[in-house]
C-alpha cells in the first residue's frame, strides 16, 4: 500500500454552477453516480482526465448545512498556466493569490471556485508527478 491519495471531493451551494464551472474551466466530465431517489444521496463523479495519466478522480455534491467545508486544497496541473488563470475568471472563479515561481518544481496561483472553494493550480517546470 503507497498511501497515496486516491480521491476528492468538493462541496457546493449551487451544483449545476459547481458542474460548468469545472466542465468549461478545466475541461471536467461529470457524472451523477448516486441519487437519493435510490435510497442515498446525489452525488457526481468527476473526471479529469484519462485513465492512463497522471492525477486522480473525485466527486461533487451538496453542501450540507451544518458542518459547512469550502475547501479541499486540491493542486490541478495544467500545461499553460496563464491560460488556466484566465479560464477561472472567465468561469467565474477568482485569484486569490497570484502567479509565483516555486524554482525547480513549476509555476502556481491560488483560486477559488464559484462555491468559495480554494484549490491551487500548477504548470509544472523541473517537476513531473510520478
Amino acid at each position: 500500500m503507497s498511501n497515496r491519495v486516491i480521491h476528492f471531493e468538493i462541496q457546493a451551494d449551487d451544483i449545476e454552477r459547481a458542474k460548468s464551472f469545472y466542465e468549461k474551466t478545466f475541461g471536467w466530465k461529470t457524472e451523477k453516480l448516486m441519487s437519493k431517489e435510490n435510497g442515498g444521496m446525489d452525488y457526481w463523479g468527476l473526471m479529469t482526465g484519462e485513465d492512463n495519466t497522471p492525477g486522480i478522480n473525485g466527486g461533487l455534491y451538496q453542501r450540507p448545512n451544518e458542518n459547512k467545508v469550502y475547501t479541499y486544497d486540491c493542486t490541478i496541473m495544467v500545461e499553460n498556466i496563464d491560460e488556466a488563470v484566465s479560464k477561472v475568471k472567465e468561469n467565474g472563479g477568482e485569484i486569490t493569490k497570484d502567479k509565483s515561481e516555486i524554482p525547480n518544481v513549476g509555476w502556481f496561483v491560488m483560486a477559488k471556485d464559484t462555491e468559495g472553494n480554494n484549490f491551487g493550480i500548477m504548470q509544472p517546470t523541473g517537476w513531473k508527478p510520478q
